[in-house]
């Protein structure tokens, strides 16, 4: 009898239909809600994406492997697992979950499941966003690292790089696994994105950086089974039904009946590819929550780094997002999983650093080595891309919504900044930043951190950029909370025009709240 690996996972929810993944250890018919489903494999894995239509306002379900029950397991002391639809009043959100176990902290999202479990239902959040950094396979755990020698004695495999398919559904076991986790998988419906960690620390940050990666021998496998793996544990779920019945791919991997892995790998070789400014697969995504829109950015996969012209986002998939602006909601959500606000000395000398990186000779050398090992490769080292979606955003905030609210991770300290722009907006323009979940850096890091956002680290890197060329800001921002340091999940509240900001560390305490937009109804 077929096992039940991993999941379940609900993933898209919206009106009247919803998406619920897993993975199972053998072939077998996945049945969920009265709706079945087919698995596919890749390589030794086997998977289902169980498309629930006609649903009403509450759902509970169980999930059956060839009809017999393999969840709820036995004697489970969690909540039934439940999909629930029609409004969306409060959304979760945060990024950087390193593995459990690591040595960074208490994992904020392991006690939020905790907390919800003891919270009336009424009270959950109605979605989930994780913006990235859901697996670290360049940071294993020692149980990994041990693994994978014991999987690669005798080989010429790389020593503690996590390079094929399963060895990365290892890290989804890893850090999905957890109980808790699994559970709080189960009832809120969650929207993924890819950054850096889910396939290298600094992944794309500059061609430079490709080319280097380029020469190792195991890059290629890397590549293929990183973007292989985010295709079916984090992106498949991100799309809703009427997605996935146009998208071709899917339609192949559900028609082949036989491992699927090298079509995924030939896939991953070409979405990787930067081919006359352009990338053949758009990773961003849109989804609607009743009077908040979501739109997802990928910061990371979609970027064009020719030195003559970087782009955070090549222009074909930055149309798509700026055309999908439009709409009659309350909130426009922006998800990046990196920042668009930062604290000002940072963001300066990031847009510094860009221009010194295209000089010539040993400056130009420099600078990248600079850009490189203090990761500077946000959206104002893209700047071009910078201005573009701060024109982007502009636009927005004066076409009927009260909030545009950009939530983003990364930068592992959380913070709220409000932007100004010359002629005031009929929308409040925030950034919302919740980062880490789980995975506290050192407490040295927090001066250089309250330092960046200082009036006189920006004053002298406002006044060095313009030295060098970098053009004006096309707006002004203040923090206004923050920032907060520690392991958190964020709340972001809507109550009709209005929405709310709150921050809880991973003890359940309160470290922000914040109120956007309009008084509450």
């Amino acid at each position: 009898m077929a096992k039940l690996v991993l999941g379940p996972l609900l993933r898209y929810v919206d009106d009247k239909s919803a998406t619920v993944w897993v993975e199972t250890d053998a072939s077998c018919a996945v049945t969920i809600a009265g709706h079945t489903e087919r698995t596919f494999q890749v390589a030794e894995q086997h998977f289902a994406l169980v498309k629930l239509e006609n649903l009403g306002p509450r759902t509970e379900y169980d999930v059956r492997l060839d009809a017999e029950v393999v969840w709820p397991e036995p004697g489970s002391d969690f909540p039934q697992p439940v999909i629930r639809t029609g409004e969306v009043r409060r959304i979760a959100f945060g990024s950087c979950r390193a593995a459990p176990g690591q040595p960074v902290g208490d994992d904020a999202l392991d006690a939020f499941a905790q907390r919800l479990m003891k919270t009336p239902e009424a009270d959950w959040p109605q979605a989930l966003i994780l913006l990235g950094d859901q697996v670290y396979a360049d940071e294993p755990t020692e149980a990994t690292k041990q693994w994978l020698r014991d999987r690669r004695h005798g080989t010429k495999e790389p020593d503690g790089e996590v390079v094929h398919f399963g060895e990365y559904a290892r890290l989804y076991h890893e850090t999905w696994g957890d109980p808790e986790i699994r559970w709080l998988l189960s009832v809120l419906p969650t929207s993924m994105i890819f950054d850096d960690h889910d396939v290298r620390d600094d992944w794309n940050t500059s061609a430079v950086w490709r080319e280097q990666m380029a020469e190792k021998p195991w890059w290629r496998d890397r590549i293929r089974g990183a973007i292989s793996s985010y295709w079916v544990y984090q992106h498949l779920g991100n799309l809703g039904p009427a997605e996935l019945a146009g998208n071709p791919l899917y339609a192949k991997v559900k028609a082949q009946g036989t491992d699927v892995l090298p079509l995924l790998e030939e896939f991953a070789e070409e979405a990787d590819k930067e081919t006359g400014g352009r990338k053949s697969t758009f990773w961003s995504y849109r989804r609607d929550f009743g009077r908040a829109r979501l739109l997802m950015v990928d910061t990371r996969g979609g970027r064009i780094l020719a030195e003559d012209r970087r782009q955070m986002i090549n222009d074909a998939e930055f149309d798509w997002i700026e055309r999908n602006t439009d709409g009659d909601v309350d909130h426009l959500l922006i998800g990046s999983s990196l920042p668009w606000l930062m604290p000002h000395g940072l963001s300066h000398f990031q847009s510094i650093n860009e221009v010194g990186a295209r000089k010539p000779g040993w400056q130009g050398r420099a600078a990248e080595s600079i850009r490189q090992v203090l990761d500077l490769e946000h959206w104002p080292a893209f700047r071009e891309s910078f201005d573009r979606l701060s024109r982007m955003i502009e636009k927005a905030a004066n076409s009927g919504s009260a909030t545009v609210c950009v939530l983003s991770g990364d930068v592992h300290h959380s913070y709220v900044a409000v932007a100004d722009f010359p002629r005031p907006t009929k929308a409040v323009v925030a950034q919302l930043v919740c980062s880490p979940v789980h995975n506290e850096p050192p407490k040295a890091l927090e001066p250089m951190f309250r330092l960046a956002w200082s009036r006189a680290a920006g004053w002298l890197f406002r006044r060095i950029a313009t030295f060098v060329g970098v053009p004006d800001d096309l707006m002004r921002w203040r923090k206004t909370s923050g920032p907060h340091f520690g392991n958190s999940v964020a709340l972001l509240d809507f109550d009709g025009r209005s929405a709310r900001y709150r921050l809880f560390s991973a003890t359940g305490a309160e470290t922000a709240s914040v109120l956007l937009g309009g008084e509450p109804q």
